[in-house]
């Protein structure tokens, strides 16, 4: 039975010195010293099984096969996100855990094409409310995402308090360059989406080919589910 250690605050000044000392370390080194900071059950490891995700896992099943990986299941993944999933688990020997909406409420977004009307509250339903119980949970949350993604993501720190938790982001400094290296030299599977043009991937409803993340949400403004706002 996984433990949970009671969820702590972190203050302002300890994200500073955080932020200052994390800089400097090499991308392994990142996650090897999190371990140090934080004990393995304060720590929550989402994963969307999308494009390049092989590259955060990779970095982390050789630091600590024993970290749980969350995969939020909205029910609208491309088959291709599922089986890609099963793919790293089996390659990288990672513990997933799939979490999802509440049965009605999903059923509803299905029934209503919530994600033709208003994507953000299809994202709400099925990405953001299911994670928000997890998180309640954990004291800090890890996530791939890397600045010159988005705007948003360009604006970032490496450690960040949002809201009730504190969010790290271990790849955030990664050139797009430097990321491609990696994979060359570790040779990562990619999705197999990716060969076909679609350079982000999320729910196959609202995800085209496409630049960068050009192609979510069928190419209209919206550029983030809400998970990371």
């Amino acid at each position: 039975m996984e433990m949970i250690a009671e969820k702590r605050e972190i203050s302002a000044e300890e994200i500073k010195l955080l932020n200052e000392k994390y800089k400097s370390l090499s991308l392994r080194e990142r996650v090897s010293e999190l371990y140090n900071d934080f004990s393995a059950n304060e720590i929550m490891l989402t994963s969307s099984f999308a494009a390049t995700s092989a590259f955060l896992l990779k970095l982390f099943s050789d630091v600590n096969r024993d970290q749980l990986v969350h995969f939020i299941d909205t029910g609208y993944h491309f088959e291709e996100t599922l089986k890609y999933k099963e793919r790293l688990s089996e390659k990288y020997g990672l513990k997933v855990r799939s979490i999802s909406a509440l049965k009605e409420e999903h059923a509803f977004t299905t029934a209503d094409e919530t994600w033709k009307k208003n994507p953000d509250f299809c994202c709400y339903i099925n990405k953001v409310k299911p994670l928000d119980h997890i998180k309640a949970k954990y004291t800090v949350w890890v996530s791939g995402l890397m600045e010159w993604q988005s705007d948003h993501r360009a604006s970032l720190d490496i450690f960040e308090n949002r809201g009730d938790i504190l969010k790290f982001y271990p790849l955030l400094d990664v050139t797009q360059e430097e990321r491609d290296a990696f994979i060359e030299e570790h040779k990562l599977p990619f999705h197999p989406l990716v060969s076909k043009g679609y350079h982000s991937i999320g729910c196959s409803h609202c995800t085209v080919a496409g630049e960068a993340r050009n192609g979510r949400w069928n190419n209209n403004p919206k550029t983030e589910c809400g998970l990371h706002l």
